[in-house]
């Protein structure tokens, strides 16, 4: 694969994994069941399947970009470093927007 494919490939990746949006906020209701579950445990599951989606997203996506070369990884933006790093966050830490927030700041600072 020519390294312009490559490149592409990995730009993709990165793109098919952030653009997952957080669920919207379930709706103010005027009217409560009590049978119905609380609005709270709506959107705390809602969020523990977006998060859990995200964490495969990272997996599917960004980790098998490792396989390419550090040229490759620098032309989308990021280091091997980074995302091994990212990697090794906790499930509970986006892994995606760490990413892209230590991405942010080291072209900052350069």
């Amino acid at each position: 694969m020519k390294c312009e494919e490559l490149t592409q490939h990995a730009h993709t990746a990165w793109e098919k994994a952030s653009q997952l949006a957080p669920p919207p906020k379930p709706p103010r209701l005027q009217f409560y069941m009590p049978s119905m579950p609380s609005m709270r445990l709506i959107r705390t599951l809602d969020m523990g399947m977006w998060h859990c989606r995200r964490r495969w997203l990272f997996r599917h996506h960004i980790v098998p970009l490792l396989a390419h070369n550090d040229h490759v990884l620098r032309d989308i933006g990021h280091s091997r470093e980074d995302i091994l790093w990212a990697s090794r966050l906790p499930l509970k830490v986006d892994a995606i927007h760490a990413l892209e927030t230590r991405q942010k700041t080291r072209q900052a600072h350069h």
